[in-house]
């Protein structure tokens, strides 16, 4: 059997739909990243994303909360992928490597971030089933049940391309960070 490699297709390979977004991220990103790329086979899909990840979790928390929620999660999810590109943005977010790090391996000192993370990669990891101690903490943090549905949400928007890559295995195009096993 021969395993078929999935492609990063140029700007050609996809529909006209995509290719505007492509157009898009060209102008404010200067590049096309693999992963939305890969995802434009699908026009719909990517256009779709890119409205979600644009506007989920929008009240609930801050850019900064929302890339360390991404970054929990793609740790959890295990993708090096968006490990790589949410490490990036963080930093572009003012976040430090230390912070980058400690969202992934939940041990952020911010009693905020840390009951986030934990509660995020608790969720992923429990197939949806977290801890009450974990609920317990979000809650004493001041999150409610608003910000409890939009977390779920965030986590299935990251998680969304956490699998792409996982699928395609397309290349990592950010600056890539040290594995934490």
């Amino acid at each position: 059997c021969i395993m078929r490699e999935i492609v990063v297709p140029t700007r050609d390979r996809v529909d006209e739909k995509a290719q505007k977004i492509f157009d898009g991220l060209n102008a404010k990103l200067g590049k096309v990243p693999n992963i939305y790329a890969v995802t434009g086979y699908s026009s719909e899909a990517l256009e779709d994303h890119m409205e979600q990840t644009n506007k989920v979790g929008k009240g609930s928390f801050s850019i900064k909360e929302k890339e360390a929620i991404r970054l929990a999660v793609s740790e959890a999810n295990g993708c090096s992928y968006c490990v790589a590109a949410h490490t990036a943005i963080a930093q572009m977010n003012g976040f430090s490597d230390e912070d980058a790090l400690s969202f992934r391996n939940l041990s952020s000192s911010h009693p905020k971030l840390f009951a986030l993370t934990a509660l995020a990669a608790n969720i992923v990891e429990s197939k949806g089933k977290p801890s009450q101690s974990n609920l317990d903490n979000s809650f004493d943090q001041g999150f409610g049940e608003k910000e409890l549905v939009d977390l779920v949400a965030v986590i299935l928007d990251v998680t969304f391309t956490n699998y792409i890559h996982g699928i395609t295995k397309v290349p990592i195009d950010f600056p890539e960070v040290p594995s934490l096993n």
